[in-house]
C-alpha cells in the first residue's frame, strides 16, 4: 500500500480508503463478513476508513466502532459525516449547529474514540456555510472532539466555496472514471492546501455494467438502485467495458488507476462486501495505466 499527505491535515493517508456504508452497514449484511473486511482491510495497509451517521440505515458507524474495537487506532484516519442522520424510519437533514455538536457527541460514542480524526459535513448548501457555522464547527476543533473538518458534497459550487474557506481542511467529491470534470476543481482544492478524497471512485460499479452483473441478493439491491438513482452514470458507463481487457489489471483496478494518476487525489475511496474485491482494490495501490489505455478512456469520456 502507498501513501500520500491528506492537504495539510499532517495526516498521511493510504491511497486507497474503505467506504463502510450502503450494503456493507445494512443488517441484512451479515456483521462477522462486515468485520472480517475491515480487519481485511488493516492488514493490507489500510489507515482511512470513512463512514456516516446517516449510513445503512444508521447502522454503518457503530458497525465500524465494533469492528475497530480492540484494534489501534492511533494512526487510522476514521471519518465520519455529520448533517445528516437516520431518524429510525429516513434520512433527515440537519445542519442546525447544535444538531451537528450532538451528532459528533454520538459519532465518538458509536465509533469508540475520543476525538474524530475527521468529521465530514454531509452535502451541506451553500447557504448553509455561513460564517456563524463555520465558526461553531471550528470550535469542535478548539474543543478537541475533533481534528479536521471536511465538506462532502457532489456540488461543484459547494466544493469551490469550501476550497476557499480557511476552516475546512479536506473535501470529499465523486471523482471517477465517469467525472473528469471534476479533476479542475479538486486542483484547485489542492492548491489551497485542502486533501482530497475521492468518493465514489469505482464509480458505484457502473463502469462497464459491472453493477448489473448479479451474483446475490446485495447484487440485486445496487442494481436496482443504481437504476432507481443513477439511470444516465449506467448508460454512460458502458463506454468503458474496454477496462476489463487492459493487460495486468482488472477493470476496477484500472479505473481506481485513473483515479489515482491524479496526484492531487489523497485517497480513493471504496467499498465492497467482498473479500476478493477488497484484496484486488488495495492491490491497485500503485499500479500505472498504459498510456494507450489512457488515452482510450478520454476518448470514451469526449463520446457525446
Amino acid at each position: 500500500m502507498r501513501y500520500r499527505p491528506l492537504g495539510q491535515t499532517g495526516f498521511t493517508v493510504s491511497e486507497i480508503g474503505l467506504g463502510c456504508a450502503s450494503w456493507w452497514g445494512k443488517r441484512a449484511f451479515d456483521e462477522g463478513e462486515a468485520i472480517r473486511l475491515v480487519h481485511a482491510a488493516l492488514a493490507g495497509g489500510v489507515t482511512l476508513f470513512d463512514t456516516g451517521a446517516a449510513y445503512s440505515d444508521g447502522n454503518a458507524e457503530p458497525r465500524l466502532g465494533r469492528a475497530l474495537k480492540g484494534r489501534a487506532t492511533d494512526a487510522l484516519v476514521i471519518a465520519t459525516k455529520a448533517g445528516t442522520r437516520h431518524d429510525g424510519r429516513r434520512v433527515v437533514r440537519d445542519f442546525d449547529p447544535a444538531a451537528v455538536e450532538a451528532s459528533v457527541e454520538i459519532s465518538l460514542r458509536n465509533l469508540g474514540l475520543e476525538a474524530l480524526p475527521l468529521l465530514q459535513l454531509h452535502g451541506p448548501a451553500l447557504s448553509e456555510l455561513t460564517d456563524g457555522f463555520l465558526d461553531r464547527m471550528s470550535g469542535l476543533k478548539r474543543r478537541g472532539l475533533i481534528r479536521a473538518l471536511g465538506v462532502n458534497s457532489f456540488d461543484p459550487q459547494v466544493i469551490a466555496h469550501a476550497a476557499d474557506r480557511a476552516e475546512i481542511d479536506v473535501v470529499m467529491v465523486d471523482y471517477n472514471i465517469l467525472r473528469p470534470e471534476r479533476a479542475p476543481l479538486i486542483a484547485q482544492a489542492t492548491a489551497q492546501g485542502k486533501g482530497v478524497l475521492a468518493g465514489m471512485a469505482l464509480a458505484m460499479g457502473h463502469a462497464g455494467g459491472q453493477v448489473l452483473k448479479l451474483r446475490r441478493p446485495r447484487d440485486v439491491w445496487y442494481a436496482l438502485r443504481a437504476l432507481k438513482n443513477h439511470r444516465a452514470d449506467v448508460a454512460k458507463g458502458a463506454r468503458f467495458g474496454f477496462l476489463a481487457d487492459i493487460p495486468g489489471m482488472t477493470g476496477a483496478q484500472a479505473a481506481l488507476a485513473y483515479v489515482l494518476a491524479d496526484p492531487n487525489v489523497s485517497s480513493a475511496v471504496v467499498g465492497t462486501t467482498r473479500l476478493a474485491h477488497l484484496e484486488g482494490n488495495l492491490a491497485a495501490s500503485g499500479m500505472t495505466l498504459p498510456g494507450e489505455a489512457m488515452a482510450r478512456i478520454v476518448r470514451a469520456q469526449n463520446r457525446t
